[in-house]
């Protein structure tokens, strides 16, 4: 950690040099977005989200990149050549590792989800690729995307149909810039297995709505969880700590408590406690805005571990965790601390 350089009075990570107060305040937020030039770069990946008035345009996240000739959008998974929108899938595939965790897992939801009480196993789908840009990422290896594994719908789907496979989480990187592989998979999976299978979803949410949508259904149909990770409420720590936009995850956030209300236990969110960024000033607003939906909206606490460009940064201060769960806990009826191990 060093001083913040602007205050010169609270800590600050190297990445980012100045600290959560100072970013809150900060008037030039495409400086913050910047911040993440010199990762991106290091994994050669797009500086920032094409915008070309002429270019081929993807709609699949909040992105909505605009890709001139010879341009990759954000994610990494798609490129302009000659006009064209190439693809480092093949046609029926993603790019994905998936592997098997017998139950109960160290899923974000295992404190209340019906699938961490079954035995059995579950399917955990890890995809490459994201349209965000953590710089506190702890699966940051979605970003290896020449050495990426690849594996077809049909092969995805056998796995899932294993009948030791009690439920099938898509996780990552984030599944948004392959959800309609997901979904196709997901839909195959819920209907072959007469409904047996639990679909979960652990994304940051910033999907294309429609497709938002058709995944939260295949959830409350299976009995399965969808996770969003609120990472930051205040816009400016946001666009520092993650490299994009806030508003459409919290937009689809909101389109997820008007559909899950009547089914508990689908619906949860979890918020990474970045030590000195993600504080309590920042729980207390992400709780209101999730009260103000349903305050019954399970809500997991994780304390934060040194991990890719935060690694500088210690472990959670006690202080910190127990401040936000006190925030939490004023205005929601369920709140956990994840990963409290960790402490």
């Amino acid at each position: 950690m060093i001083r913040c350089l602007l205050c010169g009075k609270k800590p600050a990570a190297a990445s980012i040099t100045i600290c959560a107060d100072c970013v809150r305040g900060f008037q030039d937020r495409k400086k913050l977005y910047m911040l993440h030039h010199p990762f991106r770069r290091k994994y050669g990946l797009p500086l920032e989200i094409p915008r070309s008035e002429r270019g081929i345009s993807c709609r699949l996240c909040v992105n909505r990149c605009s890709m001139g000739q010879g341009s990759t959008g954000y994610c990494g998974l798609r490129t302009n050549q000659g006009g064209y929108l190439q693809e480092r899938m093949e046609e029926g595939s993603a790019l994905l590792h998936a592997y098997q965790d017998m139950l109960p897992t160290n899923c974000c939801a295992s404190w209340f989800c019906r699938g961490s009480h079954e035995k059995g196993y579950n399917l955990a789908v890890f995809f490459y690729g994201c349209n965000f840009d953590c710089l506190f990422c702890q699966n940051a290896s979605h970003k290896l995307l020449d050495a990426a594994p690849s594996m077809t719908e049909e092969e995805l789907v056998r796995k899932a149909l294993e009948e030791k496979v009690r439920c099938v989480c898509f996780f990552g990187g984030s599944p948004e810039p392959q959800l309609p592989f997901a979904l196709r998979v997901a839909r195959r999976v819920h209907e072959e297995s007469g409904g047996k299978k639990h679909i979960c979803w652990e994304w940051n949410g910033a999907g294309r709505p429609d497709l938002v949508r058709k995944a939260i259904d295949i959830s409350i149909q299976s009995g399965g969880t969808v996770k969003f990770d609120l990472k930051a409420f205040n816009p400016n720590l946001h666009a520092a700590l993650c490299g994009v936009d806030r508003n459409q995850t919290y937009r689809n956030f909101t389109l997820a408590a008007e559909m899950c209300r009547e089914y508990e236990n689908v619906l949860n969110a979890t918020t990474l406690l970045v030590s000195h960024y993600v504080d309590s000033q920042e729980i207390r607003k992400i709780a209101a805005f999730i009260a103000d939906l349903d305050s019954r909206i399970p809500y997991s606490l994780l304390v934060f571990h040194p991990d890719f460009c935060l690694e500088d940064l210690p472990v959670t201060p006690r202080e910190q965790v127990f401040e936000c769960y006190d925030e939490a806990n004023l205005l929601l009826e369920r709140v956990h601390i994840g990963n409290r191990e960790l402490l």
